[in-house]
């Protein structure tokens, strides 16, 4: 244990950044406290890499497993005899692997924010909080139980408040960054119930299974009910419908935190959860598991849908995000333990796609985030032919949209193939319900690359100099993590023992190709490609529009998203206000405040009454002292002959 002790500096390290630059930060130069924290991050990813090296070469079992190690665990809390309030890190083969993915992204997004952010107000603070982020979600995937997840959990909530609310003077980004918090703390409820059941019953809050079996078999029913509450928290942290709609509203903040809250951080967490208390899962609620995979379905068919039509690229993005945490959800919800290689098949092929996705998601939204800075607009109508002007970021952006769309031989057609092939192995319905999104995500994210980079190029417009400016490519210190993760996008597929590193039974999860199911989703996506080169590629858009014509009911709906957002805002103002909140504030006013209004009116009219007492004229006391002398002896006369007359 002791060669892992340098990883407790994974969480110190962000910790005193943030402590450092929050406190002191704005007694440097911008550049300075940026540099400050990107190194601390640089330093912070060696030591997630050094970990994981010594993990993944030094503790395989004799079986070919990997060890679970602890290297550090401290009672914080006690709450009785048996049940304690854990603090450590656990390090197995998911956890390590989230360190991987989480240093990696970040510090990319960290080198990248130095050039993206130049000469915005607040340069000291935005790192501040890009460093309570990172370590939050660095925390949440080393815990050793579920109630210290809970508590990072909550802070990976803080921190995604803090960033998307960066921009504090624009209305939207405040409405933005309150939607995000509020609608993940009624999530976030059902999570904390359920791990109070939980704990309660099985008096522990380790994840160390196997040690409290017996106390896990005799809660019976508790246990899937519990699950189904955490399950609750993890949707709205991963964004799965119906606590889906925050996330896309997220897009107010920086574009490089959307890069890492959709790329390895925040909305990946749920689906961490539910492969951390996978075990649990699989073996004492299974039906709660396919539920979830259900909803994970519908909803990356939702989000898919309504990418298609979306005009911001930031949103369609987001969206698409939505769609693939949908994909990971659906993986682990297709496991079942009758079938112990179906089973770890949806959980390997799960983590495999959180491990690529992290990368391409993070390329497309920092590439985004280079269009953004080119031509100063989230709006595709104010793009078009861009490839001539931003020949890296065309480039990179492709290898992404391209892997993301299922292409070989790129890192998103290796993991998403797996778990189509899981889905067809659970049902066929299922498979080719997600083999078709499979081809909705191609047509979507060709969409986006062409309107950007193909399409008839805008009028150019002048900018606040009046200068008429062409669209550039970004800086060196944003196009090098492009180029990076884009490398990266092209490798991580190629990891062909990840099922080996990524399970508790390497020998049962080898990453294969399942030719048919391959060959038909190739083909699917190369459709979707085909139809979005037809309809977006030139200047005409008479196929587009004319599709917009004759679906228009469905796709004014979809643009509308589908109108959840007015259905909340219905059922909070016109129902929940009307006939709950309206007459509790009736009750508080008329009832409650009219209570306490009575007790001060009858203390001032009392005052009014008394305050000649305070007159301040010595004569006056001494009477009124003489006068209470007098009275207190007659008292005692009184009582005295009272006595003697009985007696």
């Amino acid at each position: 244990m002791e060669q892992y002790s340098i990883t407790l500096l994974v969480l110190l390290l962000p910790l005193a950044a943030f402590l450092f630059l929050g406190l002191f930060g704005n007694r440097f130069k911008p550049l300075t406290a940026g540099l400050i924290a990107t190194i601390e991050m640089a330093a912070t990813t060696v030591i997630a890499y050094f970990t994981a090296f010594k993990y993944f070469t030094s503790d395989r079992l004799a079986d070919g497993t990997f060890a679970t190690c602890i290297p550090f665990d401290h009672v914080w809390l006690p709450f009785g005899k048996t049940l304690t309030f854990n603090m450590g890190i656990l390090l197995d083969p998911i956890s390590v692997m989230m360190l991987i993915v989480i240093t990696t992204v970040s510090l990319m997004v960290h080198v990248y924010s130095l050039g993206y952010m130049k000469g915005e107000k607040g340069f000291q603070r935005y790192f501040a909080f890009l460093s309570l982020f990172t370590m939050s979600m660095l925390g949440l995937v080393v815990a050793t139980n579920i109630f210290q997840m809970y508590l990072f959990w909550e802070l990976v909530g803080v921190s995604s408040y803090l960033l998307i609310g960066f921009y504090y003077t624009k209305p939207s980004a405040i409405a933005a960054s309150k939607k995000a918090f509020i609608v993940t703390r009624f999530a976030d409820l059902g999570f904390l119930i359920g791990i109070l059941i939980y704990g309660y019953y099985v008096g522990s809050y380790s994840f160390e299974y196997s040690v409290h079996i017996k106390a896990i078999a005799a809660a019976g029913t508790v246990i899937p009910l519990a699950l189904g509450l955490m399950i609750i928290g993890g949707a709205g942290k991963s964004a799965m419908f119906p606590f889906h709609l925050w996330l896309p509203d997220a897009m107010e903040g920086p574009t490089p935190v959307s890069a890492l809250i959709h790329a390895a951080t925040m909305v990946v967490a749920g689906v961490y959860l539910i492969a951390r208390l996978f075990p649990l899962f699989i073996g004492y609620a299974p039906d709660v598991l396919h539920i979830a995979g259900y909803v994970g379905a519908f909803t990356a068919l939702f989000a898919a849908v309504i990418a298609c039509v979306q005009t911001d690229i930031k949103r369609v993005l987001a969206f698409s995000t939505i769609s693939q945490i949908g994909f990971m959800i659906v993986a682990l919800g297709v496991s079942t333990s009758t079938d112990p290689h179906h089973g770890g098949l949806g959980y390997m092929a799960s983590m495999f796609h959180l491990f690529t996705h992290a990368m391409f998601k993070a390329l497309l939204f920092l590439g985004a985030g280079a269009v953004i800075h080119a031509v100063h607009s989230n709006e595709m109508k104010d793009m078009g032919g861009l490839r001539k002007y931003m020949r890296v970021t065309h480039f990179t952006f492709l290898i992404a949209c391209l892997a993301i769309a299922g292409i070989p031989p790129f890192s998103g057609f290796f993991s998403k193939d797996e778990i189509l092939v899981a889905t067809f192995m659970f049902s066929p319905v299922m498979g080719y319900l997600m083999t078709f999104i499979a081809g909705l995500t191609a047509f979507y994210m060709f969409r986006l690359y062409y309107n950007i980079f193909w399409a008839k190029p805008c009028e150019l417009k002048a900018g606040h100099d009046g200068h008429v400016h062409t669209p550039h490519e970004a800086p060196a210190v944003m196009t090098v993590p492009l180029v990076i993760l884009a490398a990266l996008t092209c490798v991580v597929g190629y990891i062909v023992p990840f099922g080996k590193f990524i399970s508790s039974d390497g020998s049962a999860y080898h990453i294969h190709i399942d030719l048919k199911v391959a060959v038909t989703s190739i083909v699917v996506a190369v459709i979707g490609i085909g139809i979005a080169r037809v309809m977006y590629r030139g200047a005409s858009r008479k196929i587009a529009d004319g599709l917009e014509r004759n679906f228009g009911l469905l796709y004014r709906a979809a643009v509308k998203r589908f109108y959840i957002d007015e259905i909340y805002q219905f059922i909070t103002h016109k129902i929940i206000f009307a006939l709950i909140s309206k007459p509790v504030a009736w009750f508080d006013r008329h009832v409650v405040d009219a209570f306490f209004d009575g007790l001060a009116w009858i203390a001032h009219v009392a005052a009014a009454k008394i305050k000649g007492l305070q007159s301040g004229n010595v004569q006056s006391y001494a009477v009124v002292f003489l006068w209470g002398i007098i009275a207190i002896m007659a008292a005692l006369l009184f009582i005295t002959f009272g006595v003697f007359w009985l007696l």
